[in-house]
C-alpha cells in the first residue's frame, strides 16, 4: 500500500501523523511511504530520518494526497486537505465529526473511507488511540489553568499550591476518566486543592484509593457542581461522550456565581466544549474571558509538547495502521471490531450513529458499510 503523511496545517500544529519508527515499521512490511517535505520538523523529526527510515519525501502535500491510497495524519482534515481526498481512499486520523457538519458533509460528498482514531475501542471497552493523547492533555490542563489564573494574564492571581499561611487554589475537575486523572494526577503533585467529580461511584472508588486521601471526589450531579464551582479558582471540564457532542455542564448563567478571575479549562472542545460559553482557541491566542471567567480552550492542546505526543500517538496507532496497510480496511475491520468502531464515513454513507444522531444526519452501522 502507498501510505501518505502529509504536514499538519492546523494553526500551531507541530504533531505529525507518522514517525520515523512508524515508517520504518511500514516499509518493513513492504509497504511505500510518502512525507511531505519538513512535515515532522514540528516534532524534532528532519527529511533525513525519514529517508534514512525509508520513506520518500514529496515537495507538497497536493502530490501525497495525490498518490497515497492511505492518508494518516493527526488532526481532522482542514477545508483545503478535504478537497483533496476521494472516493476510495482511507483517510486515518482524529475527526471530531459531531461538533463539525461542515467537515462531515465534505467526507460525506468525497467517499473517502474515513477511521477515527477516537471512536477506536479496545477489549474493555477504552479508547486506546485517544488514551495517549488525553494523558498529554490531562497533565497540560493545571499548568495552562496556573498561568491563565496569574494576574498579568487576567486571572485571579493565585498561585496553584499556595503558601505556609496562605491556602492553595481551589481546583474542580469534572469527569475522572484519563483525562480527569491526569490532570488530578498534577494538580494533586502542584499542591491544589482537589475536588474530582464523576457519575460513575466505582470510578469515584478507584481514584479516592489511588490517591489516598490526597483530593476530594463528589458524585456529579448538577447540584454539586453548580456548588462547587462558586468556590473555583480553575474548574477543568474532562467529560467524554465518545464519537459524541460533549454534554454542557456549566451555563452562562452560572458564570455570574463564579468568582471573578477564575479559569476554565475545556478539555472536551474538540467535541465541541463541556461549557455553553466554550469556543475553540489557538496556541497563539489560548484565552478569552467572558462575564469575568478567562476560558482557555484550545482545541490541539497535545501539540504544545508535539514530540512528546507524536511519539505516544505513533506507539498508539502504528499496530492499527500496519493492520489496515496489510490487510486493506475490510479485512482489518472485519477481523477487529474494535477498529471498525473506527469506522464515520464510507462511500458517502455516514457510519457511527452517535455523529448522525448529533447532527441530524441519517447513518448505517459500519458492519452494513462492510458489505458496500
Amino acid at each position: 500500500m502507498k501510505i501518505g503523511c502529509p504536514k499538519e496545517i492546523k494553526p500551531q500544529e507541530f504533531r505529525v501523523g507518522m514517525t520515523p519508527d512508524a515508517v520504518k515499521e511500514a516499509t518493513g512490511h513492504g509497504h511505500q511511504v510518502f512525507i511531505e517535505t519538513r512535515a515532522g520538523l514540528g516534532a524534532g523529526f528532519s527529511d533525513e530520518d525519514y529517508r534514512a527510515a525509508g520513506a520518500t519525501i514529496l515537495d507538497t502535500a497536493e502530490e501525497v494526497f495525490a498518490i497515497a491510497d492511505m492518508i494518516v495524519k493527526v488532526k481532522e482534515p482542514q477545508a483545503v486537505e478535504r478537497k483533496r481526498l476521494r472516493a476510495g481512499q482511507l483517510l486515518f486520523t482524529y475527526l471530531h465529526l459531531a461538533p463539525d457538519p461542515d467537515q462531515t458533509r465534505d467526507l460525506l460528498e468525497s467517499g473517502v473511507t474515513a477511521i477515527a482514531y477516537e471512536t477506536v475501542t479496545d477489549a474493555r471497552g477504552g479508547l486506546p488511540l485517544l488514551a495517549p493523547m488525553s494523558e498529554v492533555a490531562g497533565r497540560l490542563a493545571p499548568q495552562v489553568g496556573s498561568w491563565a489564573l496569574q494576574k498579568a494574564n487576567g486571572g485571579r492571581g493565585v498561585l496553584l499550591g499556595g503558601i505556609p499561611g496562605v491556602r492553595p487554589a481551589n481546583v474542580i475537575i469534572i469527569g475522572g476518566g484519563v483525562v480527569g486523572t491526569a490532570a488530578a494526577r498534577v494538580a494533586v503533585g502542584m499542591g491544589a486543592n482537589v475536588t474530582v467529580l464523576d457519575r460513575s461511584v466505582p470510578r469515584l472508588s478507584y481514584l479516592d484509593d489511588i490517591f489516598m486521601g490526597r483530593l476530594t471526589t463528589q458524585y456529579a450531579s448538577a447540584g454539586a457542581v453548580a456548588e462547587l464551582i462558586t468556590s473555583a479558582d480553575m474548574v477543568i471540564g474532562a467529560v467524554l461522550v465518545p464519537g459524541a457532542a460533549a454534554p454542557r455542564l456549566v451555563s452562562r448563567a452560572q458564570l455570574s456565581t463564579m468568582q471573578p478571575g477564575s479559569v476554565l479549562v475545556d478539555v472536551a472542545i474538540d467535541q465541541g466544549g463541556c461549557f455553553e460559553t466554550s469556543r475553540a482557541t489557538t496556541h497563539q491566542d489560548p484565552i478569552y474571558e467572558v462575564d469575568g471567567i478567562l476560558h482557555y480552550c484550545v482545541a490541539n492542546m497535545p501539540g504544545a509538547v508535539a514530540r512528546t505526543s507524536t511519539q505516544g500517538l505513533g506507539n498508539a496507532t502504528m499496530p492499527f495502521m500496519l493492520a489496515l496497510a496489510n490487510k486493506g480496511w475490510k479485512r482489518a475491520c472485519a477481523e477487529d471490531r474494535n477498529l471498525l468502531n473506527g469506522l464515520n464515513t464510507h462511500a458517502g454513507k455516514l457510519t457511527y450513529a452517535a455523529v448522525g444522531e448529533a447532527l441530524g444526519l441519517p447513518s448505517i452501522t459500519a458492519s452494513a458499510a462492510l458489505e458496500i
